[in-house]
């Protein structure tokens, strides 16, 4: 089953939060991949998170040409070869995002030949798991805040996580002290414990903008909130100083979710510097990645979980491996995902039911792969 074509197209998909009962849109930054196979099986795959014309770019001029006639089912083969071609001095940055992609659409097409969905092939854990939401974002007022997160637990969701310590220190001159930060999110997450009570799961999530005195003050102020856990407290994944922290709260340490080599994770474990691992299959190497990562992870008796969103991909990681426990339900994601596939995840009572569909189960429209095109 020989690759015949390599296709990636940036797009920048309008987004809006209705089912938040808020009205701020935006756009998600996706680069679309699809990959054909001489049987006439198409993959299809994605990546997000960053910049989406210098992703599509590595797809069409540097890796797609070097896949072209490799077996579309060897994708151990396939990975080995973009890495070297396009990380051969241990880059990251957006060749990951362009692997990642390509690496979806393989295993897309592997599942389709099968005739199985993704988690399936991959193993099969548990057809239904976890699924929280991403929903505390920074952009709401403190009044807005607590309105949005009583809609989602209505919704049937038990867990919830909020952003905090935005924006933090790539806020620039004009950002608000940390100290001020700090202040201001305890004070909103603890308006959020007083709305849901006790038995609603909350998280944090910092995106690597916090340097490790205020993560610290900031755990030290919330850990009598029963804090579900502490998602990427210090900058630049710092996994000497996330350690340090691990060892001073009582609040678990999740990372990982950006990073796109596999020994980013190995240090996490061996340092201790984290309770549970996040690889995320859209920019984390694909599932082919992932899947070694999680490896690491079970014999450290660490499970791993999703971060960055992307729950239509992610689900079959967390789904098809024992590891995995739980998916992550970013509302802004899941919008783009419905307008880019006509999906998203569907859950009761806060559990994701998985799809028998073969592959990833998804097919992009194409109105909104020329509407939704974004050269520049």
């Amino acid at each position: 089953m020989k690759i015949v074509r390599v296709e990636a197209i940036p797009l920048r998909i309008p987004v809006n939060f209705g089912d938040l009962g808020i009205d701020h849109p935006g756009f998600n930054s996706i680069t679309h991949v699809e990959v054909e196979t001489d049987t006439g099986l198409i993959g299809y795959g994605m990546t997000s998170i960053t910049q989406a014309r210098p992703v599509a770019e590595a797809v069409n001029s540097v890796l797609g040409p070097e896949i072209v006639d490799l077996n579309a089912l060897f994708h151990e083969e396939v990975w080995n070869r973009m890495y070297w071609k396009a990380t051969p001095w241990g880059q990251t940055g957006y060749a990951s995002h362009a692997i990642s992609a390509i690496d979806l659409a393989l295993w897309d097409i592997k599942g389709k030949a099968c005739e199985q969905p993704v988690w399936q092939v991959l193993g099969g854990a548990r057809s239904a798991l976890p699924i929280y939401a991403t929903c505390g974002f920074s952009f709401l007022d403190d009044d807005e805040l607590v309105d949005v997160v009583k809609r989602v637990v209505a919704q049937g969701f038990r867990g919830v996580k909020l952003q905090v310590g935005r924006p933090g220190l790539g806020g620039g001159e004009t950002s608000p002290a940390l100290n001020d930060l700090i202040k201001r999110d305890v004070k909103r997450v603890k308006a959020i414990r007083s709305a849901v009570g006790p038995n609603i799961e909350i998280a944090v999530d910092a995106a690597c903008r916090l340097d490790l005195p205020s993560a610290r003050k900031l755990c030290q102020a919330l850990e009598e909130l029963d804090i579900a856990f502490f998602e990427e407290p210090i900058v630049q994944n710092d996994v000497r100083l996330m350690a340090e922290l691990r060892r001073e709260t009582s609040i678990p340490i999740t990372a990982g979710q950006n990073e796109g080599l596999a020994y980013r994770f190995r240090d996490m474990l061996l340092a201790g510097a984290v309770d549970v691992i996040q690889p995320n299959a859209i920019i984390t190497g694909g599932m082919t990645q992932c899947v070694r990562i999680a490896g690491m992870a079970s014999a450290f008796n660490v499970p791993i979980s999703n971060g960055g969103g992307a729950p239509l991909h992610n689900a079959h990681l967390q789904a098809g491996l024992s590891v995995g426990t739980a998916v992550e339900y970013q509302f802004n994601t899941v919008a783009a995902g419905v307008v880019l596939y006509g999906e998203k995840p569907v859950q009761t009572d806060g559990l994701m039911s998985m799809s028998d569909e073969p592959g990833f189960g998804l097919t992009p429209n194409p109105d909104v792969l020329k509407s939704a095109r974004d050269d520049g």
